[in-house]
């Protein structure tokens, strides 16, 4: 609940404490004393719209302070909690409002974003009013609203559970059907490549092997150009030995001529001859041993080739050939994968939505079982309110196709007022004064199944009087044996049910006359009865007026 509101520098007020308790608290004054003002100011805190204007004339700045006592487990905290805030004790909204149009918002002092505040505002308070644009007048939280007086959340929640997996469900196979598409522009490229690269058989490190093999055998065929070509000139036509041993056979038949002169020659000559043969058969030795197959080299070169040839077609180095082989066999494999998984997929969407149906239409029927009560009950709380002759109807348009989260309902709060007139939606066809009391009826009605902690009703008495001003307060003096209730009004049938009074007035600021301040002043006793008095007789307060005031608070079970 609202424990205390401090405000500085807002408007006409220059310094405003107050502390509010459980139970009802009303705020009267005359017209125009500054009680939306004052509103104004508590909506800032919790979220509202900022505006340089609300700053006091002559102040750089104001500012707006709310103290709210909750319990531990409350929502609000919670919202805090989850932005890292401490909620130990009261949590404390804190708006500062500057002449320039800036704003910044705290909460427990720490600073937040406007959002947070008004996140966590709207947790804690709700304002109704005639211009009400909260949750009950707003159709897009209709369905809550009555989802919430139904108890239905779980099944909700569940709803909501099913719209997920269904979502995921088509995400899936749409997913895998452009996946499949795509595979199916590609197929005949891939079966190419596949079946080129199956035949080519890259291996890795392949290229590199082949490449040192042929570079060795390009040095081999060279060496052994060199060996022939040595080997020819010791041993083929070229080779010296026979003109060598032809001059060895007519030195050794001179040798007995003079053995001395030619002897040593002989044993040169045959010395050299021998050499020759030796190193002929060396370098047959070496021919036969360099000796190489020019086709393998061929084979090894055609290979090299077409393995280089295949990773410029594909873009790729030889050393990925292997890889990308693997991979389109894969790509290729799983295209018949996928093909036959979009029936699988199909077949889980199918469920999805079947499952998903199932929950909605549970809901939709549980809906409109609620609606009939809700509408009931509603109905119960109109005629003391001078709306006797009024329908509440709870309207709700399913459409199956219309798949969502919240289910395929589309809940919206409408009205007839006269018997005869065209029912609708009911901010559109209700008065001023008719809306507030429907919101009020609605408010009592749904508070017995959960509410903001603090409800601000603004004038929901407007033009109202006599009977139906003190079923008002009766309604709202019944609200506030559950939630805590502040209500702006003129009504003093209403004031004499409330536990708190406070008067709203404006006077002349202290020591500077020339300046217009707003004062909030808690009435009890005496003074209460003076200010109910007063709004029961107007300017000129007569007896008769103190004593029906004294009547209206006895009646309340208060002292007049």
């Amino acid at each position: 609940m609202l424990a205390q509101l401090s405000i500085r520098d807002i408007v006409l007020i220059d310094r405003l404490d107050l502390g509010f308790r459980e139970g009802l608290s009303v705020l009267t004054g005359e017209t125009g004393a500054g009680k939306s003002i004052l509103l104004d100011g508590f909506a800032l805190a919790l979220g509202g719209r900022g505006d340089g204007s609300l700053v006091r004339h002559g102040e750089t700045q104001g500012q707006v302070s709310a103290v709210f006592d909750l319990p531990l487990e409350h929502a609000a905290r919670r919202l805090a909690q989850a932005q890292e805030i401490d909620t130990d004790g009261d949590l404390i909204l804190r708006r500062v409002q500057y002449a320039d149009g800036r704003t910044r918002a705290f909460i427990n002092d720490q600073p937040v974003s406007v959002q947070i505040l008004r996140m966590v505002g709207a947790a804690i308070v709700e304002i109704h009013g005639q211009h009400d644009d909260r949750a009950l007048t707003d159709p897009a939280q209709h369905r809550t609203i009555l989802d919430g007086f139904g108890e239905l959340e779980l099944r909700a929640e569940g709803v909501a559970s099913a719209s997920e997996t269904l979502k995921k469900a088509r995400q899936a196979l749409q997913s895998q059907r452009l996946r499949v598409e795509a595979a199916r522009k590609e197929a005949d490229f891939l079966r190419h490549a596949v079946e080129e690269l199956g035949k080519l058989a890259p291996q890795p490190g392949e290229e590199d092997a082949l490449a040192a093999t042929r570079q060795s055998m390009m040095q081999a065929e060279k060496v052994a150009r060199d060996l022939i070509d040595a080997h020819e000139a010791v041993g083929g036509q070229s080779s010296p030995v026979p003109a060598l041993a032809a001059v060895l056979r007519r030195l050794e038949r001179r040798a007995a001529q003079a053995p001395g002169l030619v002897d040593p020659s002989l044993a040169a000559l045959n010395t050299a001859i021998v050499a020759l043969e030796e190193a002929g058969e060396a370098l047959g030795a070496a021919m036969r041993a360099a000796e190489y197959d020019p086709r393998e080299q061929e084979r090894i070169e055609e290979r090299l080739f077409g393995l280089r040839a295949a990773g410029r077609k594909y873009d790729v180095p030889v050393e990925g050939l292997s890889v990308l082989a693997a991979t389109m066999a894969g790509d290729l494999a799983a295209l018949d994968e996928s093909e036959s998984s979009l029936a699988r997929l199909e077949a889980d969407l199918k469920e999805a939505e079947a499952a998903y149906l199932v929950q909605a239409q549970a809901l939709s029927e549980a809906r409109k079982a609620a609606a009939a009560r809700l509408d009931a009950a509603v109905k119960a709380e109109l005629p003391p309110l001078k709306l006797e002759r009024a329908r509440f109807i709870t309207r709700i348009e399913s459409d199956e196709t219309a798949r969502g989260p919240e289910g395929f309902d589309r809940v919206e709060f409408w009205v007839e007022t006269n018997p005869g007139t065209r029912p609708g939606p009911m901010m559109k066809v209700a008065s001023g004064g008719e809306l507030s009391r429907f919101m009020l009826a609605l408010k009592v009605v749904l508070a017995e199944r959960g509410s903001a902690p603090t409800l601000v009703f603004d004038e929901i008495d407007t033009g109202v009087g006599g009977a139906v001003a003190d079923a008002i307060g009766e309604r709202l003096a019944r609200l506030a044996g559950r939630v805590q209730v502040i209500s702006v009004t003129h009504a003093p049938q209403v004031a004499a049910k409330a536990g708190q009074h406070f008067l709203i007035a404006k006077s002349a600021g202290e020591g500077e006359a020339s300046r217009t301040v707003t004062r909030v002043t808690p009435l009890a006793d005496q003074t209460r009865r003076e200010e109910i008095a007063r709004m029961l007789a107007g300017a000129s307060i007569t007896e008769e007026a103190r004593a029906a005031a004294g009547r209206l608070l006895e009646a309340a079970g208060l002292r007049g």
